[in-house]
């Protein structure tokens, strides 16, 4: 019987001890799935759909993101998003959306000391600090950064940055 009593306490204390670091990492979602869950960034994961990016920032990486939220896209002009989002756009959007990515995984604290950045598109994002923000091309800033995904690391910003033009 005290065996018995043994196991099951062995057996309760293994279910409810502290997770260890792999099963945190094993819990950590991908890039994709954490905007998706974080809920502001519907209109980003409809546009990496319609794209056809999803797969790719769910792959290895790593990835660092600079991810607009739904309210960042809405101050692009009327009917942009709607426009982008056709079919017919696609390498457009796709230019646009992957001049927000940049291979490698970049947390803020590397971030702020770097002048620029090359996109996954080719294109250079200008980065700065300013009143101790970090800024994407004098205009979007860093609201929320390092969050952490399985593949890289996302940093929120408040504007839609686009690519020069050739």
């Amino acid at each position: 019987m005290k065996a018995i009593v043994t196991t099951l306490v062995v057996g309760l204390l293994a279910l409810v001890s502290p997770a260890t670091a792999d099963d945190a990492k094993a819990a950590k979602k991908d890039i994709v799935d954490t905007a998706v869950a974080a809920g502001s960034f519907k209109t980003l994961a409809a546009a990496l759909g319609a794209a056809g990016l999803v797969d790719t920032l769910k792959g290895d990486g790593p990835f660092t993101v600079f991810a607009p939220t739904d309210e960042a896209f809405a101050k692009l002009p009327k009917d942009t998003v709607e426009d982008l989002l056709k079919p017919e756009n696609k390498a457009k959007l796709v230019d646009i959306l992957t001049y927000h990515v940049v291979s490698g995984k970049v947390m803020a604290e590397t971030a702020v000391t770097l002048d620029k950045a090359t996109a996954l598109n080719k294109k250079v994002i200008v980065l700065a600090v300013k009143d101790g923000v970090l800024t994407l091309n004098g205009s979007a800033k860093v609201v929320t950064a390092d969050i952490d995904c399985s593949n890289g690391v996302i940093h929120v910003i408040d504007a839609v940055i686009l690519p020069p033009s050739e």
